[in-house]
């Protein structure tokens, strides 16, 4: 079926990236002093208890994340996604009949574990059945339907803020049944990941999974290529190799990867009410709700035309760099604007070029995230690990975006209120080390298929099909499980070895 075929799989599973954007917006309407039925039916709880609504959904997703490092190499990648939706279909089924703060709460903290779950695999699924030359665009539909998620729930919040019975919170938080029980089912037709069917010893399936996603009838050559690269790699891991979290860090390749990955996925961009304040833009107002509507459209516009015609073709690096260095400039841009303008002072309150000046550079900062980390921390994350521990560091890279997200939005609005203008120059710091760590210690990994990533972090130990051009007789099946192991071993240590001594 090949590349049309890829692209329904990676959009169908990126469903589970929806969710995760739909949840997160839809909680911000339904907690709103503008749904005031939510208010009346729970006793108009106050700052606490809707920090915890918001709160114990991220300390879920930190779990859920944990949960599905484990069950992706246990039970696979496919059936770790249907275990989300599952999950899903139990905390959102909660958070829909809640009739008291403590059953919403534990609906929020079930949703938000399967919300981990789905956030770490989906990425981890496209990105171990995408083609190499378009992963970058196939992992990216995961920004892109967070996005989506995010426009759907802030449209369907304020038009169900006009009804005046319990459908008012019920129906948007109900709504979030539909993409779980659709992608559930869904993904019963969708095909497992090729290398973990080969990690399993399911080498025939796992080639008639690769031929479905990939062949065209005229790349057969390269099929039997790639299929030989991924076979010998995972055969050559799950011998000599440890398959323990522990290994993330155990060698300095290891190591660096996990630091790479983590970083990029801890980077925030936390743009919020309080600066709009500070622009003199009171959260509720018309102009606000205008202003937001439009910024969060920005982005997923902006991230489609990238993941769709760039990012495949500039690769990785360039864009991160881009994007901590420009961010960095538009935050400045931004600290000085409101160095200078105080909206509280009478004389300078009506003073609307400023006002746009500051608009503009937020607009600007999301449309340079959504080129740059917005869609590759994603599929960064989801490339550079090899398959022994591709699951256990794709985990824990999310969850240290779950971590640093809750930690950084708790202290964002204190540090706002407390130096207000100052606080952007935190930020601007924050981006240009963060520009000089991409430049300096981040690979380039457009391209390359995931097998191929040792040798860009330098420990290689076996040589490549695809590199050396050659593809071994379990391409075709010609090899029994019994004997392939050891002729492939012994081939492409061979061709290793010629290859060093430049032969190859």
């Amino acid at each position: 079926m090949g590349f049309g075929y890829n692209i329904v799989v990676a959009v169908f599973a990126a469903i589970g990236a929806f969710l995760f954007g739909y949840d997160s917006g839809i909680i911000t309407s339904v907690i709103s002093p503008d749904y005031h039925v939510f208010r009346r039916d729970f006793n108009s709880p106050g700052d606490d208890l809707t920090g915890a609504i918001v709160s114990v959904f991220a300390g879920g997703c930190f779990f859920g994340a944990g949960l599905a490092g484990y069950s992706a190499n246990r039970f696979g990648r496919k059936r770790t996604i249907q275990l989300g939706c599952a999950i899903a279909l139990l905390g959102c089924s909660l958070q829909t009949g809640a009739h008291n703060i403590a059953t919403l709460l534990i609906g929020r903290l079930i949703t938000g574990f399967a919300i981990g779950v789905l956030s770490m695999i989906t990425p981890l699924y496209q990105s171990e059945t995408a083609h190499p030359k378009y992963r970058g665009f196939l992992v990216g539909t995961t920004q892109q339907m967070i996005g989506v998620g995010f426009i759907t729930a802030n449209w369907i919040g304020y038009g169900c803020q006009y009804l005046e019975n319990s459908g008012q919170y019920r129906l948007p938080l109900g709504i979030q049944l539909i993409p779980a029980v659709l992608l559930l089912v869904g993904m019963q037709f969708c095909p497992f990941s090729p290398r973990w069917l080969i990690e399993q010893g399911r080498e025939e399936e796992a080639r008639r999974a690769l031929t479905k996603l990939h062949g065209n009838g005229k790349n057969d050559e390269w099929l039997d290529k790639q299929f030989t690269e991924m076979v010998e790699q995972i055969r050559y891991e799950k011998v000599n190799e440890s398959h323990s979290w522990k290994e993330l860090v155990n060698t300095r390749p290891m190591l660096k990867r996990t630091l790479l990955a983590c970083g990029v996925q801890i980077f925030i961009n936390y743009y919020g009410p309080e600066m709009y304040r500070l622009l003199g833009i009171p959260e509720g107002s018309g102009q606000y709700l205008l202003i937001t509507g439009i910024y969060g459209v920005v982005g997923p516009i902006t991230n489609f035309f990238f993941i769709t015609f760039l990012i495949d073709r500039v690769g990785r690096k360039i864009p991160l760099a881009i994007g901590s260095f420009g961010i960095a400039v538009a935050l400045s841009v931004e600290a000085a604007i409101n160095s200078e303008f105080d909206p509280e002072k009478e004389e300078e309150a009506t003073n609307l070029d400023a006002q746009r000046a500051g608009i503009t550079m937020f607009f600007l900062a999301s449309i340079i995230f959504s080129i740059s980390y917005g869609p590759i921390s994603w599929v960064y994350v989801s490339e550079i690990f090899p398959m022994r521990v591709r699951a256990q560091g794709n985990a824990v890279a999310t969850m240290c975006n779950r971590a640093l997200n809750v930690l950084f939005a708790q202290t964002g609005l204190r540090g706002m209120n407390a130096i207000r203008w100052k606080f952007y120059l935190i930020w601007v710091i924050i981006n240009i080390c963060t520009g000089l760590i991409v430049i300096f210690f981040f690979v380039e990994t457009k391209g390359r298929t995931l097998e191929e990533m040792d040798a860009l972090f330098d420990d290689q130990r076996i040589s490549h099909a695809l590199a050396d051009g050659r593809a071994s007789g379990i391409a075709s099946g010609r090899l029994t499980k019994a004997d392939s192991f050891s002729d492939l071993s012994k081939e492409a240590e061979v061709h290793t070895e010629h290859h060093q001594k430049g032969e190859v």
